[in-house]
């Protein structure tokens, strides 16, 4: 009887090409998967800090327009402000209110020199200032 030349000699186990193929194609999914989840938390991170900033900006307006003398306040009035090392402009609309020394100011702010669009907005109501102090 002819034995192979393998008889006798302790079998070694490992991992067949088919299995290997399938553990890499897994990380490979895996991998995939972890950097969009990290590209999409990068991304709203970025959005978040966008509206931040131009929240901060139309706040801004809105206290300007607070302290401002003039009544009534001025209607489509438009500027810029740097914040953050970026240029942002701003649009404050005016709006009648049921009292006729009250008026909405609601300042839009976005990246746009157009005014096309709009990151954030804010809303308050100034008072026409009353002389008897």
């Amino acid at each position: 009887m002819i034995k192979p030349q393998h008889a006798g000699l302790p079998r070694t186990s490992g991992m067949t090409l088919i299995e290997v193929m399938v553990a890499l194609a897994i990380f490979a999914l895996t991998g995939t998967a972890i950097l969009k989840a990290a590209s999409d938390h990068l991304r709203s991170v970025g959005q978040i800090e966008e509206v931040t900033m131009a929240t901060w900006v139309a706040n801004n307006q809105l206290t300007r327009a607070q302290l401002d003398d003039q009544w009534p306040p001025k209607n489509n009035l438009r500027g810029s402000a740097e914040m953050a090392g970026r240029v942002w402009y701003w649009q404050q609309i005016v709006t009648q209110t049921n009292d006729k020394d009250l008026r909405a100011v609601e300042v839009k702010v976005g990246l746009r020199q157009d005014y096309s669009d709009s990151v954030s907005s804010a809303m308050s109501f100034v008072a026409k200032a009353t002389g008897g102090d």
